[in-house]
């Protein structure tokens, strides 16, 4: 049993010793704290510099030493936080630096019996589904890895969408997840998608990647490991943290070995890293993968409520054309209340804009008998507030049948500009 002595403290003895060295008059301070604290010392200053000769001193060769040899700089005392990060530093470093700092682990990729079980079955009877999810992640792939790369994540998380969709845009599973990276509406939302009657930018491909990889990293940065995160994206992140709390550990294959996560998660993970050893080396595995680009657009603004097909058909291009390029728009119709960015066909860009230009009459509405500001306001997704600002209308102002009036935001283009006194 240790016992704790009350005889002279063991620390004193070279304390005495030391002041018997030193003999009377010497001061020694017993303290735990540091007796200076160098975070409040300023850098001392740099030594006085010799009074400048007026004669350049000469070498044994009598010719000036500066011009024959230059001299050394002073050496420098560099303290805590005064060092330069690099003797010349450029913007272009200071954004490197930061895109290290912010870079995440790489992806790892295990071979275990679970990982060889998928792999085989991809490389036996699903090879032709696999193939065809190859095939077509050559459009998707590159565009993918930039956005990851550009955040600083492993470029291999791309393959978590050829698991989630095949790589298909417009997917749509059984609970209602859709798009590329399947979100569900809720998530989508928090993640800066658009998501409602109109628009649903989960369709589109470029971004839900931003928002898929915003969201990868965020699950990263809670369990701090790329198995757990991805098992979080499939189930959720209280189903995960509850299995780890019910079975008291962070690794995801002892996680996969409980009864805690769905088999669904527990197929996922194994099932991604199979598909990135085949997507790693596609040849290796008798599979051949094409690169293609996603398809060139320009922008225009489409005004409010314009059917995506008629403009189509007026623009001399296919009825989907226009579709094709912007998938967000599930109803097929640009939304109403205000102009929308829509992308066209690079060679169609004129007459796109000109048959917009042709159809002003997709910015008003014609008032029909018993109807009201209120029905129109809902009808084109607007508030009566917006409708009457737009029109000029007072408080005591009456809509009649006929009447004309803006049911938009943005003044009509210049060209097709109908008259003005046709609204109230």
């Amino acid at each position: 049993m240790a016992v704790r002595a009350k005889l002279l403290p063991s620390h004193l003895v070279p304390l005495i010793l030391v002041l018997a060295v030193l003999g009377p008059g010497a001061v020694v301070v017993c303290s735990e704290q540091p007796l200076v604290d160098h975070a409040d010392l300023s850098p001392p200053a740099p030594p006085a510099e010799p009074a400048p000769s007026l004669k350049p001193p000469l070498d044994p060769a009598g010719s000036s030493a500066a011009a024959a040899a230059p001299v050394a700089p002073a050496r420098r005392l560099f303290f805590w936080g005064d060092r330069p990060a690099s003797p010349v530093a450029t913007p272009e470093d200071t954004v490197d630096l930061q895109a290290r700092l912010r870079r995440f682990p790489d992806y790892p990729v295990v071979e275990n019996d679970r990982v060889h079980y998928f792999l085989d079955r991809f490389t036996g009877d699903q090879r032709r589904v696999i193939g065809r999810w190859l095939g077509r992640s050559g459009r998707y792939r590159e565009m993918v890895r930039r956005t990851f790369r550009d955040r600083g994540l492993p470029e291999d998380l791309a393959f978590t969408a050829m698991i989630e969709s095949g790589f298909d845009p417009g997917a749509v599973s059984r609970v209602g997840a859709k798009g590329l990276w399947q979100f569900m509406a809720r998530t989508a939302r928090l993640y800066g998608l658009r998501v409602d009657r109109w628009v649903d930018e989960r369709l589109d491909p470029e971004k839900s990647t931003v928002a898929a990889a915003a969201y990868l990293a965020d699950l990263y940065k809670q369990f701090g490991s790329w198995f757990l995160a991805q098992a979080a994206y499939n189930a959720g992140e209280v189903k995960v943290w509850r299995a780890i709390r019910l079975s008291r550990t962070t690794d995801f294959w002892e996680l996969a070995q409980g009864r805690h996560l769905r088999n669904e998660t527990k197929d996922f993970v194994p099932s991604i890293q199979a598909i990135t050893l085949i997507a790693r080396a596609p040849d290796r595995y008798g599979f051949e993968v094409s690169t293609d680009a996603l398809p060139q657009f320009e922008t225009v603004q489409a005004p409010p409520a314009t059917d995506l097909r008629r403009l189509a058909r007026a623009a001399g291009l296919t009825p989907s054309a226009l579709r094709t390029l912007n998938p967000e728009l599930w109803r097929g119709v640009t939304p109403p209340g205000a102009f929308y960015t829509l992308r066209v066909p690079p060679a169609a860009k004129d007459p796109v804009v000109l048959a917009i230009l042709a159809s002003p009459e997709r910015m008003v509405h014609v008032v029909r008998q018993d109807e009201t500001l209120s029905q129109i306001a809902k009808k084109y997704d607007v508030s009566v507030t917006d409708i009457a600002r737009w029109n000029k209308l007072g408080s005591l102002d009456r809509i009649q049948p006929g009447d004309r009036i803006r049911v938009a935001s943005a003044p009509l283009p210049a060209r097709a500009e109908v008259d003005q006194r046709s609204f109230r």
